[in-house]
């Protein structure tokens, strides 16, 4: 009896001691495999996001070598000539940029320190249009504040002009771009309907073609003056927010001019 309590004992520990190893044994494979499902997962986003990319370039250059050479190639150029001077633009812009406030207080702290050589020289170490206004302002203050003002309002008309240097380059080809993809547009139909009086029948398939292409110059051209025009208003918007701050900085220097005078007569 003892001995078949005992077989019972040894059989139990072994039932539940195997239990517990494969529960063990399946807690331990768990995150492996959840790890291996979602390396699996992100492998596949990753693959699947690797082909819509690839195919999206395919895509384009398909569509860009279907709407012919000549036609595409000259919209091409016209985003890339327009793109540079934009970006030329940009930079210029942003490095003409200065802080009006901080200057004329620097101007105006040189004057009463050092005098119109000391204004002229915190001038000469700063950047920008509204810096050389003042310069050339100040360079003119010791012949009367008519003077000063004159060369202000003069040598402000020459740096507007040096903001929207090139600028207008950018608005042809804003303008030129959809015109040559309408030209191209025509062009193709003439073709498509050349093609329909040589065959002398109407088919599908004789037209279909030449539409698509044309249609294609079209919409690169489209696309190429919506990416110039953005950069156009952009520039615009920064030249005019530089142009006000040049007016303003010009009457805040005529006042600081008048101050001085003042206390020099003093």
């Amino acid at each position: 009896m003892k001995r078949l309590f005992s077989i019972l004992v040894i059989a139990t520990i072994m039932v539940f001691g195997a239990v517990d190893v494969n529960a063990t044994n399946n807690v331990n494979a768990l995150p492996a495999t959840m790890m291996n499902f979602v390396q699996d997962d992100a492998e596949a986003v990753a693959d699947e996001a690797e082909a819509e990319s690839t195919s999206f370039h395919q895509e384009l250059k398909r569509r860009f070598i279907e709407g012919g050479p000549g036609f595409m190639g000259i919209v091409l150029l016209c985003l890339i000539l327009g793109l540079a001077i934009a970006i030329e633009r940009i930079i210029y812009l942003n490095m003409a940029t200065t802080n009006t406030k901080k200057l004329a207080q620097d101007v105006e702290d040189a004057l009463n320190t050092g005098g119109i050589e000391a204004a002229k020289d915190v001038c000469r170490n700063t950047k920008g249009p509204v810096a050389s206004i003042y310069y050339q302002g100040l360079d003119r203050a010791d012949e009367g504040t008519e003077a000063a003002e004159k060369a202000v309002v003069a040598y402000g008309g020459v740096q507007m002009g040096l903001l929207e240097k090139n600028v207008s380059w950018v608005s042809l080809f804003i303008a030129l771009a959809p015109m040559l993809g309408f030209m191209g547009t025509v062009i193709g139909m003439i073709e498509a309907f050349d093609r329909i009086e040589a065959a002398g029948d109407m088919q599908p398939s004789l037209v279909a073609g030449g539409i698509k292409i044309a249609l294609l110059t079209t919409v690169f051209g489209l696309i190429v003056a919506i990416i110039l025009q953005i950069f156009y208003n952009y520039i615009i918007a920064k030249i005019d927010r530089i142009v006000n701050d040049m007016e303003d900085a010009s009457i805040t220097l005529i006042d600081i001019l008048v101050d001085y005078k003042n206390k020099r007569r003093v």
